[in-house]
């Protein structure tokens, strides 16, 4: 295993290092843009996504075979800027990289004539940087560093529209992480105090003193677990998330689904495995006071979006639910619960993005932006509801969508612990789950609109041809929830593939966590 640790060939050393590039300097670029370069900042943005996809394409090869990439930069004396790509960290670069791709198209044809645009495309472009930096990080610092990069630059988006709205929820956002960076950093030196190390390993790097400093180690665990868990909006940290639903839809669609909150929950996965250990996380006695905590999590979010009007605030309690999956699965502790809980990584973000570009076209479109206001809107945008009802059963849990996929195996790995109580909340949530999705389908399907649906506005996509053949909106709004739910559905499908987000976290399970 430890030579799988070994680039093969220096220039494969670089391929991490050209993956952010690929992000951060067309994001550098994008800033200094007139508003009026709206080609050239397009190119930009969509040259550096299709690149970055392409070197991930690149990486998933080798990675299957065996292949790791990493790469060391100076920072201090005795630590490193460490990026390293194995298979858990390419999932969820393979989940940043592709859906950052059909989030830029969303949000070009979202801001089409929206100011700032060359200063919400550079941010947009450094989020994602900070991302891909987390999903690399090859120890605690380099997690810390992205981490923290990742709050600097999603804060801007969080206020782009300007409004007193906007300012309050960024005021919130940046309370709550803050506090999270501190609780991390301070987890962090104290750790490097005690262990002298900080980089990541397949069975953790805190064996060595586990049984001399078992107090100050669980301590650490906890202010880990708190730095991390703002951003994974785990109960009571989740605040900021409803808060920050006043930012464009792009942006909702990206912190719900690739950067934020991903970051946070992937960051759980981290401390869990590569920090702790899994069997010395579980003979400290943590991961049952962490299951509980996404139990009641899953279940809180659950019950909160139920009695939300607001679409984006529905769809934002959802996913305070939905992501404590991912925590749930990881501390149960066994094979089958964490690949469900990790491949969930990837089935919650392509289902919740689809769920948040809907809701930004119906917005956009019909200004439609609550529950009550969505009667018979199937009917008039029949597509755009088709792609939403595809997510909501998704995310429900219906076969054979994604969604079922990750419970099925977070079921299957609660049996397998010999702890049974998770298959309650499971059950729980997925009627909490139907109870909220539900009655939204029926009323856009089945009911009458109460009131006559304006016309689609008239711009550059949404001519009189292309009302023909998108009589909904603009086929830039239209085209990226149709992708992304059609990839909800077919991954669930045919899960079962040798590259399918469920093979691929069998193979993190069987290679990196050495579950058998």
């Amino acid at each position: 295993m430890s030579a799988l640790f070994d680039p093969r060939l220096p220039a494969d050393a670089l391929l991490p290092l050209l993956v952010l590039a690929s992000s951060l300097l067309p994001g550098l670029v994008v800033f200094f843009l007139g508003e009026a370069r709206v080609r050239t900042r397009t190119a930009l943005n969509l040259g550096g996504a299709f690149l970055k996809l392409a070197m991930v394409g690149w990486m998933i090869w080798g990675v299957y075979h065996g292949q790791r990439y990493e790469l060391r930069l100076p920072l201090l004396d005795d630590l490193d800027l460490v990026l390293r790509v194995g298979a858990l960290s390419l999932l969820f670069l393979v989940l940043s990289a592709g859906l950052w791709l059909v989030t830029t198209v969303y949000a070009v044809g979202y801001l089409e004539h929206s100011p700032h645009r060359s200063r919400f495309f550079g941010f947009f472009s450094l989020c994602v940087t900070a991302t891909v930096g987390v999903a690399m990080a090859g120890n605690l610092l380099t997690f810390l560093l992205f981490f923290e990069m990742l709050t600097l630059t999603t804060y801007p988006l969080v206020v782009h529209r300007g409004t007193e709205a906007a300012r309050e929820a960024g005021v919130v956002y940046l309370t709550h992480t803050v506090l999270a960076g501190a609780l991390l950093l301070a987890g962090t030196v104290w750790l490097y105090t005690l262990t002298g190390t900080l980089t990541f390993a397949p069975q953790g790097f805190v064996g060595d003193v586990a049984d001399s400093h078992p107090a100050a180690l669980t301590a650490i665990f906890a202010l880990l677990i708190g730095g991390v868990g703002v951003k994974a909006a785990l109960v009571p940290l989740h605040g900021w998330l409803p808060r920050a639903m006043v930012a464009p839809a792009p942006v909702s669609a990206l912190l719900h689904a690739v950067a934020v909150v991903k970051a946070g929950a992937f960051g759980v996965v981290l401390i869990v495995y590569d920090v702790f250990g899994i069997e010395q996380a579980a003979a400290l006695g943590v991961t049952g006071p962490l299951a509980l905590v996404a139990a009641v999590t899953i279940v809180y979010g659950s019950l909160r979006a139920l009695f939300q009007d607001d679409l984006k605030r529905r769809l934002a309690f959802s996913t305070v639910s939905q992501v404590s999956y991912i925590v749930l699965g990881v501390a149960i502790v066994g094979p089958l619960a964490s690949v469900g809980g990790i491949v969930h990584l990837v089935h919650q973000g392509v289902m919740k993005i689809t769920l948040f570009f809907c809701a930004g076209n119906l917005a956009e479109t019909l200004g439609i932006h609550k529950v009550s206001e969505m009667n018979g809107v199937g009917r008039r945008m029949p597509w755009t509801m088709g792609a939403f009802t595809i997510a909501a059963l998704g995310m429900i849990g219906v076969p054979p969508m994604a969604g079922f996929i990750s419970k099925w195996y977070l079921s299957l790995g609660a049996l397998e612990a010999g702890v049974h109580w998770p298959l309650y909340v499971l059950i729980a949530s997925s009627l909490l789950n139907a109870a909220y999705f539900l009655p939204i389908l029926h009323a856009a399907w089945m009911r009458e609109p109460t009131t006559p649906w304006p016309e689609p506005a008239t711009s550059a996509q949404s001519g009189s041809s292309a009302r023909r053949l998108q009589p909904e909106t603009g086929w830039l709004l239209l085209l990226p929830p149709l992708v992304t739910a059609a990839l909800s559905l077919l991954i669930g499908l045919f899960a079962s593939m040798p590259v399918s987000p469920l093979e691929w976290s069998l193979l993190i399970a069987e290679r990196e966590f050495h579950y058998p």
